[in-house]
């Protein structure tokens, strides 16, 4: 399918607001998982800790092994007391950051942050992109240590419950910290079925994307076409892409865990789909029409209505079979979004 004439409205299901996974389960494996035949739309539904059946020997996952930031951070505007909400966005070099403040139309520069009864302090510096404010933050020891203390994970706004366990919205191989959300297609894996996983001979490849919340905005143009994605920093080392590679050449399948790694191989490969180790920032946007370089599956969890994530996956298995899998998820009362089920396109 050719994106020219694509509208965002082709990508709108209607989603029971029930449907919404509010909570975590007790046994990250135990999700539902549905299988979607790229090729044929047909469907079956399994388990999620079942997975290992459907990889074989010499299959390469890949997952994006960042680490979300307890980055939403609560506290008050010095000069009135007044109560503000600062989100962590990204890190533009040592204490300064690129922020969402909330309210935002009083944060003008100058004004000044306290948290945690002083523990963190900031000052608003500048108004940027979006209305976002690059703070500079002040405080004792490290950074991270006070911001581990102080901080929220940075639920999305359609998850209304408090989260018990901040580990929770993070995947069980998480390493660098950078994520303003989690890539929740990883959120399903425990220690035990990535070790089952390599036991069958699976090679597990480990990329890093930061998530930044311009994955979850809304495309607000009709035409997808005119929609600009943000920029995310990714980083591919040399045995990532050395293990992607090889499963490439030997021709097995290159099965991506979740829409950020995705992303980060299809940014970085080169013509003929190979890797190499590289850093940079993406904006790539992968709709309907795109051609994919590297990958071949993807395991994915539910993505909201018209949102750039539903219209990747329809690039990858075709618009109508995705929406008509969307449709008998909702049917068969799967959990969507973060802390939903999950699907797997093959």
């Amino acid at each position: 399918m050719d994106a020219q004439g694509l509208k965002t409205s082709d990508f709108y299901f209607d989603l029971p607001e029930e449907l919404i996974a509010q909570d975590p389960l007790e046994d990250r494996s135990s999700s539902r998982l549905l299988l979607l035949d790229k090729n044929t739309g047909k469907i079956r539904h399994e388990v999620f800790r079942n997975i290992a059946d459907y990889l074989e020997a010499g299959d390469c996952l890949v997952l994006n092994n960042t680490k979300v930031l307890p980055a939403r951070l609560l506290g008050i505007k010095e000069e009135t007391g007044a109560a503000v909400e600062v989100l962590l966005l990204k890190r533009r070099e040592a204490d300064i950051w690129e922020t969402l403040v909330k309210p935002g139309r009083k944060m003008k520069p100058g004004a000044r942050l306290v948290f945690g009864d002083g523990a963190l302090k900031a000052e608003v510096l500048d108004v940027v992109e979006e209305g976002n404010r690059l703070v500079r933050f002040t405080y004792q020891g490290i950074f991270e240590e006070v911001l581990d203390s102080l901080g929220e994970m940075p639920l999305p706004p359609y998850i209304t419950h408090k989260l018990k366990d901040k580990n929770r919205y993070q995947t069980v191989y998480a390493k660098y910290d950078g994520s303003a959300a989690a890539p929740t297609a990883g959120l399903h894996f425990t220690e035990e079925l990535l070790s089952k996983i390599e036991q069958k001979g699976i090679k597990l490849a480990y990329v890093t994307l930061h998530v930044g919340l311009g994955t979850f905005r809304p495309v607000k143009t009709d035409n997808i076409l005119e929609h600009h994605m943000h920029s995310e920093y990714y980083q591919i080392t040399d045995q990532a892409a050395r293990t992607i590679n090889e499963a490439k050449k030997s021709g097995h399948r290159v099965i991506c865990v979740g829409t950020t790694s995705c992303r980060t191989i299809e940014s970085a490969a080169d013509k003929n789909g190979m890797l190499r180790e590289c850093c940079g920032d993406t904006e790539i946007f992968i709709y309907p029409g795109y051609r994919f370089k590297v990958l071949d599956g993807l395991i994915t969890n539910f993505h909201l209505p018209e949102s750039t994530l539903v219209m990747l996956v329809s690039a990858l298995a075709g618009r109508e079979n995705v929406l008509g899998a969307y449709q008998e998820a909702i049917e068969e009362r799967y959990r969507f979004f973060s802390f939903g089920d999950a699907m797997f396109i093959i």
